[in-house]
């Protein structure tokens, strides 16, 4: 799929969804009892990254402070949510080490990435930096991943929710009633091109989580280092 259309037509979605007051606002962002954990594969952008996503986000902040920004420490890219965040999953329930021996099977797939983040986009509920592999390693590591985890008898949930294509990092959600719609709108547009910077991919993070990725909340599983 072309992600530079599809990024597009969800900003213009979502522009229009936002404009009508028809956000969605998440009520558990600040919720004491969220017991939503998961096992995720993610990717980190690059400290330059964050930095310059910050000061996007200072800038998001001085119209509405309300809203969920979320930390460098917790920015990410989803490879696979291996099993999505829900209520009740533990840890002790299944054994990491044979979720690590199967992506590390898989990790030949994954060559020579980069990743362009230029741009944003928003969902009806979430603002994101939008992300751009420089080849289709990506998408056939998550391919191949997909095709293994089938294959085993392991716990898991990919592709549940959706299926996983695009390489964003969100980094804010809406959890109070938007200051101003046409001034947000109009923010973002600035920054629909905005270039954020390109890194290389040279290690992934397996990590219990909880839905928002708090750093406080997550458990780094296995780091893997991405081969040449």
């Amino acid at each position: 799929m072309d992600l530079a259309a599809h990024y597009n037509q969800l900003f213009t979605n979502s522009a229009e969804t936002i404009s009508n007051n028809n956000y969605v606002i998440d009520p558990k962002i600040d919720a004491e009892n969220d017991n939503r954990f998961g096992i995720t594969l993610l990717i980190r952008p690059s400290e330059s990254i964050k930095n310059k996503i910050q000061s996007f986000l200072n800038e998001l902040k001085k119209e509405d402070a309300e809203q969920y920004y979320y930390p460098n420490s917790d920015m990410h890219i989803t490879v696979l949510s291996i099993i999505s965040c829900h209520d009740g999953f533990s840890l002790s329930q299944i054994n990491p080490s044979t979720y690590i021996a199967v992506i590390q099977e898989n990790l030949i797939h994954l060559k020579n990435l980069e990743i362009n983040l230029n741009g944003i986009t928003a969902s009806n509920s979430t603002i994101m930096i939008q992300g751009f592999p420089t080849n289709e390693s990506l998408n056939s590591f998550r391919d191949s991943l997909r095709k293994a985890f089938k294959n085993t008898n392991l716990e898991q949930s990919i592709d549940s929710r959706y299926t996983l294509f695009t390489a964003h990092i969100s980094v804010c959600r809406f959890r109070k009633p938007i200051a101003d719609t046409t001034k947000l709108i109009s923010l973002l547009e600035k920054y629909r091109n905005e270039d954020f910077g390109k890194f290389e991919v040279n290690k992934l993070e397996l990590v219990y989580n909880d839905w928002y990725q708090r750093k406080e909340k997550t458990q780094i599983l296995h780091q893997f280092i991405v081969p040449n």
